[in-house]
């Protein structure tokens, strides 16, 4: 079986990048911008960094800022129908997950109109076309949006996340600008950098792993576990390592898949609202132990790359246990909860468990989970 990479056509990083936007607009031809951004980063000032390089370009823009976190359906029919409007022939998108997952989503049904509804665009995708062209500006340093064929909206009704999987969302551009992440307050850098170490210790154990991922995954591990808690502190350093870092983790994992610490964090984000790289990094101390007979010699690599000494002087139970050491520790030191009890309520566990088990990354697990795997799990951190 061929393994199949797929990546941005381009992608820009460090201080001054999102000043590419106009050649690669006026390269392209394109007419007017649809810029999916949050309320948030408008009244901090943060898309108009943007806007104002359009500006001064005299480029044509509309914006679309209706968008909450853990992004419902109705923000992606909204913006379906504000994108049409506006007439715009491409997207940029400003932010975290919540606003590139819903311009992903509203520029695949702007091509694939037969996809109106986006829950019929769960799992991996049966779309023919690409998507409406993204620009991708991440704010944060976490999620790898920019660079990834995943997007998860929120089922309120339900009360469930549901990815989508599909290469042809992903953004035809990526603009990773240090200077677009420093406004971060500590904890959303403390969560979003945590999400990132998830989707690279998730991504180097997941089943379909291979030796080009595991590459990308490991290099992701090691700048996130040098540079996370400066970028909490607001280091300048630390925030522009972590933007690479984040993005090379989402090189990984867009083209492997995940695990079951994603599964179970979705459920949680979906039926709490709780941000999602908090709930992950919360399992992910938890899941690793669980995921640790299955993770061969992996768990030495991590623990190497996270700055543990004589790694190979240990036995493989003391590296795996110094592996899973050090996360917690990173952990700790950022401020993540280290417990789900004042989240999680006791009659919802089996839904919760329920609904991870049936989510997309639940397969990827390098050790097979059975729900009532998850129901243990979600236990052990009650206490």
């Amino acid at each position: 079986m061929a393994n199949r990479i797929t990546l941005n056509q381009t992608s820009y990083h460090g201080k001054g990048a999102i000043n590419e936007i106009v050649n690669e607009a006026k390269s392209h031809g394109w007419k007017k911008a649809f810029v999916c951004t949050d309320p948030d980063l408008i009244k901090f000032g943060v898309t108009k960094k943007v806007t104002d390089v359009l500006d001064k370009a005299g480029l044509s823009y509309e914006v679309y800022s209706d968008i909450k976190p853990n992004p419902p359906v109705e923000n992606v029919t909204a913006g379906v129908e504000a994108c049409k409007k506006a007439g715009a022939d491409y997207i940029i998108a400003i932010g975290g997950g919540s606003s590139m997952d819903t311009a992903k989503a509203v520029g695949i049904i702007m091509t694939n109109p037969e996809f109106a509804d986006v829950r019929s665009l769960e799992g991996v995708a049966a779309t023919k076309n690409a998507c409406l062209p993204i620009l991708a500006v991440p704010t944060t340093s976490g999620t790898a949006a920019e660079v990834t064929i995943n997007y998860v909206i929120t089922d309120v009704q339900a009360k469930r996340k549901f990815v989508c999987v599909d290469v042809h969302d992903i953004p035809l551009v990526a603009f990773v600008d240090p200077d677009m992440m420093m406004s971060m307050p500590a904890k959303l850098a403390a969560s979003t950098g945590m999400d990132a170490l998830t989707h690279a210790i998730e991504g180097y154990i997941t089943k379909a792993a291979w030796e080009m991922t595991d590459m990308m995954h490991l290099k992701a591990i090691e700048i996130i576990g040098r540079s996370l808690r400066a970028s909490v502190k607001g280091d300048a350093k630390g925030r522009e390592e972590m933007a690479l870092g984040q993005y090379i983790a989402g090189m990984g994992f867009s083209n492997v898949g995940l695990g079951i610490d994603h599964a179970m964090a979705h459920t949680l984000s979906a039926f709490y609202d709780t941000p999602h790289g908090v709930a992950c990094a919360i399992l992910l101390p938890t899941v690793m132990e669980f995921n640790a007979p299955a993770s061969g010699e992996k768990y030495r690599e991590i623990a190497r790359v996270m700055g543990v000494k004589d790694v190979d002087k240990m036995s493989q139970e003391e590296y795996r246990k110094a592996a899973v050491d050090a996360v917690r520790q990173l952990s700790v030191d950022v401020g993540i909860p280290q417990s789900l009890k004042d989240i999680v309520k006791p009659e919802d566990l089996d839904y919760l468990a329920e609904c991870a088990i049936k989510d997309a990354c639940a397969p990827g697990n390098p050790r097979d989970a059975s729900k009532q795997d998850v129901l243990d799990l979600f236990n052990s951190l009650l206490k």
